[in-house]
């Protein structure tokens, strides 16, 4: 996996929203018949805000697990932790799920650790169990961005094209959903989340680079940006 670290992608922005983790948990609780007895695994939790809204608002029997490469010292305490690479991880023979999300991570790993993931992952589900992979729609995106943004936003969702039909490759059965949240935000505070890097096509820029991408966002966009952040779901 790319060893690029995303450290604010949940942190003080649309997606650590308390509007949008309800969201999103009702969007699985809709595809997925979610019980009490589900024993959840999430790859590249974060801080494990929403498996830990999720827990409580199914009053889960079992704590979800959450892996991930930082161990965020304000991530959820209704999640067991496990601060780890995902290409390194290894489970008890008798260690099964339900469920396993992946969202917004595999596009930060080579094809053939994705590939190499998805068959571990399969092997570790429940015989009912699923994958849900989440990852930005490749079409429409309604991302605000500036020029060198928008190119390296771009060239990252050319290669989610790739990966999707690796996966559909494999598993021709696999189903398909899309997750839509309207994203209202102050500009002001997006350009903070910029400046925190919040999106992988953020991290390899220089300082410099992200100061002229901001003076374009302040003249490109009004105060309040409103648009829709869309999402792929996969379901293997």
């Amino acid at each position: 996996m790319a060893s690029t670290v995303i450290k604010n992608w949940d942190n003080k922005t649309w997606l650590s929203s308390q509007n949008y983790i309800q969201s999103f948990n009702n969007f699985l609780i809709k595809n997925i018949k979610i019980n009490s007895n589900f024993k959840i695994l999430d790859i590249g939790c974060g801080r494990g805000k929403i498996l830990g809204s999720l827990s409580s608002k199914l009053k889960l029997k079992e704590k979800p697990l959450g892996i991930d490469i930082v161990n965020h010292k304000d991530r959820d305490k209704r999640i067991n932790f496990k601060r780890i690479n995902v290409l390194n991880f290894s489970l008890r023979k008798d260690q099964k799920f339900d469920l396993i999300l992946i969202k917004q991570t595999i596009h930060l790993m080579k094809f053939g650790e994705i590939k190499k993931l998805l068959k571990f992952l399969k092997k570790s589900l429940n015989p009912k169990g699923k994958i849900l992979i989440f990852t930005l729609d490749t079409g429409k995106n309604e991302i605000p961005t500036f020029k060198l943004m928008k190119h390296k936003l771009y060239k990252s969702l050319k290669r989610d094209k790739k990966i999707l039909k690796i996966i559909t490759k494999i598993y021709p059965h696999r189903i398909k959903k899309k997750f839509i949240f309207d994203v209202k935000i102050r500009k002001k505070k997006y350009l903070d989340m910029i400046k925190n890097r919040y999106i992988s096509t953020l991290i390899p820029l220089s300082k410099k680079q992200l100061i002229q991408g901001i003076q374009e966002i302040e003249l490109k966009y009004s105060n309040e940006l409103r648009f829709k952040d869309k999402l792929i779901c996969i379901i293997l």
